[in-house]
């Protein structure tokens, strides 16, 4: 087995998922610093990662073995092969083709924002759902989830996720513009990165109610003043920051 290394986040590279399964990834998971595509073997690919042999061994049930379930907020995330450590709401999500296993700071902070601010009964939009993790935890809040990305290839996993764990959602291909006609939302997280925040914040209070509540992450804590910039342009008022490492989550109400 081979591993194509890419220094980076997830949520940065994020874009490049689709393509790295379209030319044979078998999984991915984010390292210290990096993203790593496993791979049975080499492949010519243009992202200027470094490529390294693995030792001979099923690499995958090494990673099963290793994945540990996560606690953000109410919730557990586990994975199928996981059982729930103590009390909270269970998250049940496969991992692999798309970003939002519970694992990574940004979808954290995401959870636990939802459990601060949705309501039972809201409307929610989850902008660039992936695996569908937190439109499926707004369902278990007893929110009524829309979950959007621009990437079809993903939205049959959150399907499978959100019929795992016994919710309705659903979900669509496409963005923001594609999401308004099943508005106004209560609530719209985006877990995107911070340039993509700032090229939506003017659009943003279009999909939300009167006092509806925007979650922003997938932020560094180094570009969320680009973010906060961009939003006190667009009217939103700030409700909260919330940061875990080096990554940010910003609150508005519209």
């Amino acid at each position: 087995m081979w591993v194509y290394r890419l220094k980076g986040t997830a949520a940065e590279l994020d874009p490049l998922v689709p393509e790295l399964f379209h030319r044979g990834a078998r999984g991915l998971e984010e390292r210290e610093g990096e993203v790593w595509a496993y791979f049975p073997a080499p492949v010519d690919l243009p992202f200027g990662g470094v490529w390294e042999e693995l030792p001979d061994e099923d690499w995958l049930a090494a990673w099963r073995r290793d994945l540990r379930p996560v606690r953000a907020g109410p919730f557990w995330v586990l994975a199928p092969w996981h059982s729930l450590e103590g009390q909270g709401i269970p998250l049940v999500i496969e991992p692999g083709m798309a970003f939002g296993t519970g694992h990574h700071e940004t979808t954290r902070l995401a959870l636990s924002a939802l459990a601060r601010h949705l309501r039972p009964g809201e409307k929610v939009l989850d902008l660039g759902t992936g695996s569908g993790i937190l439109a499926i935890a707004a369902a278990k809040l007893g929110g009524e989830a829309l979950g959007v990305d621009i990437d079809e290839a993903v939205l049959p996993q959150a399907e499978e996720n959100a019929r795992r764990n016994g919710v309705r959602v659903r979900f669509l291909q496409g963005s923001l513009e594609e999401a308004l006609p099943y508005g106004p939302f209560d609530l719209l997280v985006a877990n995107l990165f911070a340039e993509l925040h700032q090229e939506l914040a003017p659009r943003y209070r279009q999909a939300l109610a009167p006092g509806g509540r925007l979650l922003l992450t997938g932020i560094l804590a180094e570009k969320a003043s680009w973010v906060k910039e961009a939003m006190a342009k667009a009217g939103p008022t700030f409700l909260e920051e919330e940061r875990e490492g080096e990554w940010v989550l910003l609150a508005y109400r519209g």
